[in-house]
C-alpha cells in the first residue's frame, strides 16, 4: 500500500510554515450543538470508550473499537490533539481527535478521527469537528519543525455518504480505495511448493528486527509508505498473535535472509458484528528479488491453516485497490471475497 504521491521534493517545496496556513488561534467548535468543549486528555479514557461504543452500537460497521484500542488514542508514538463535546449533564457526546506518528519524516500525514453521538447529530456538531481538526492539524504540522510535504487524513467506510459530503465540502478529495477481504476455511486449502532454499517458519521475537528491515525494503517505494523505526515498529501490537505471523527465510546463502514475512492479529470484539471469526493479516510483504517465486502464497495458506487450526472461520484481510504488486489478484486467486470498502480521504499540502 507507485512511488510516493507526494508531490514534489521536499526541497523544492515552501516552507511548511507558509504551506500549512496554520490559524494563529482556533477556538472550540463553537455553538455547535449547544455542548461545552474541552480538550481531551488521558483523564477521559473511560468516557470516551463509552462514546465510541455508543456510536458503533448505532452504526454497525463491521468492526467494534476495544478498551485496549481507545487508550491507543494517546499512545506517545504520536503527536496527539483531541477535543470533546459534554452536555449539561456532563456526559461526553462528541470528539475529534488529530494524530501525527513521530517516525513520519518524508510525509507528515495527520489522521483525523472522531464521532458524535447518536442522540446529538443533526445539529452540526460534525462539520464544525472537522473544520477543528483541519485547523488543529495545519497548526500541528508547523509544530513538528518536520520540513516535508503534508497530508490531512480521514478514512470513509463505504456507505458513510453524508461524511463524504462534508468532506468534499471542506476540500477533501478521495485519494485511495481499499477493499475488505475473507477467505472461507471450510474451503480446501492449496499446497505451495517453494524453491529447496526457500521455507515459511514461524515468526520469532529473535526475527522481529529483521522483518521491520525487510517491510522497510518491500514497501519503501510505495504510495503513502513511511519507514518504520524500531520503536514505531511495536507500537498497535495490542491484537497482534505470533502463532499466526510466519516468515519466509532464503537459506541459499550461509546467513538467512527474510524473503517474506506475514503478521497477525485476532480481533475477538468484532466477531459478532461480523458474524463470523477470523484470522485476520495484519500486513504481508515480500521483498522485489522474492517476487513472482509463491512466496506470498506459501505465507497465506500456512497463516490459514493456522487460523483453521484454531477454529477460525474466515481469513480475513484488507488491501489498497491500486496496489502496485498486484496483490488484489493474488488473494482472489486463493479465494478471497470482497466483502467492504473504504476511501482515504486528504487534503494535501
Amino acid at each position: 500500500m507507485p512511488a510516493p504521491g507526494s508531490g514534489a521534493p521536499a526541497a523544492a517545496l515552501r516552507p511548511l510554515a507558509e504551506r500549512a496556513q496554520a490559524p494563529a488561534t482556533l477556538a472550540a467548535p463553537a455553538g455547535a450543538g449547544g455542548l461545552s468543549w474541552r480538550e481531551l486528555g488521558q483523564d477521559d479514557v473511560v468516557a470516551l470508550g463509552g462514546l465510541v461504543q455508543r456510536i458503533e452500537e448505532a452504526d454497525d460497521p463491521p468492526y467494534r473499537t476495544s478498551p485496549d484500542e481507545v487508550a491507543e488514542y494517546y499512545d506517545a508514538s504520536h503527536y496527539w490533539s483531541a477535543m470533546g463535546g459534554w452536555d449539561a449533564e456532563g456526559i461526553l457526546r462528541a470528539f475529534g481527535f488529530v494524530r501525527i506518528q513521530r517516525g513520519d519524516l518524508t510525509v507528515l500525514r495527520a489522521f483525523c478521527s472522531g464521532g458524535v453521538d447518536p442522540a446529538w447529530r443533526q445539529h452540526g456538531i460534525g462539520g464544525a469537528l472537522i473544520d477543528w481538526q483541519v485547523g488543529r492539524a495545519r497548526q500541528m504540522f508547523v509544530e513538528t519543525g518536520v520540513e516535508a510535504p503534508a497530508r490531512i487524513v480521514v478514512h470513509v467506510d463505504e456507505g458513510m455518504d453524508a461524511m463524504a459530503r462534508l468532506l468534499t465540502e471542506r476540500g477533501f478529495s478521495p485519494r485511495r480505495w481499499y477493499m475488505e477481504m475473507r477467505r472461507d476455511l471450510s474451503k480446501p486449502i492449496p499446497e505451495v511448493s517453494l524453491d529447496t532454499h526457500l521455507s515459511v517458519v514461524p515468526w520469532s521475537a529473535e526475527l522481529d528486527d529483521a522483518i521491520r528491515r525487510a517491510h522497510n525494503k518491500a514497501f519503501g517505494e510505495q504510495w503513502d509508505a513511511q519507514p518504520h523505526t524500531p520503536e514505531t515498529w511495536q507500537q498497535g501490537r495490542t491484537h497482534f498473535v505470533p502463532a499466526w505471523s510466519f516468515v519466509a527465510l532464503d537459506r541459499s546463502t550461509d546467513r538467512a535472509q527474510v524473503a517474506g514475512y506475514l503478521i497477525s492479529g485476532r480481533y475477538e470484539q468484532d466477531w459478532p458484528a461480523l458474524g463470523w471469526t477470523e484470522g485476520y493479516t495484519e500486513m504481508i510483504g515480500v521483498l522485489p528479488e522474492w517476487r513472482g517465486r509463491h512466496v506470498a502464497s506459501a505465507l497465506l495458506t500456512r497463516a490459514m491453516r493456522a487460523y483453521a487450526d484454531d477454529g477460525m472461520e474466515y481469513a480475513g484481510l484488507d488491501v489498497d485497490t491500486d496496489n502496485p504488486t498486484g496483490a488484489p489478484l493474488l488473494f482472489a486467486h486463493l479465494g478471497y471475497e470482497r466483502m467492504r470498502g473504504s476511501a482515504m480521504y486528504t487534503i494535501e499540502i
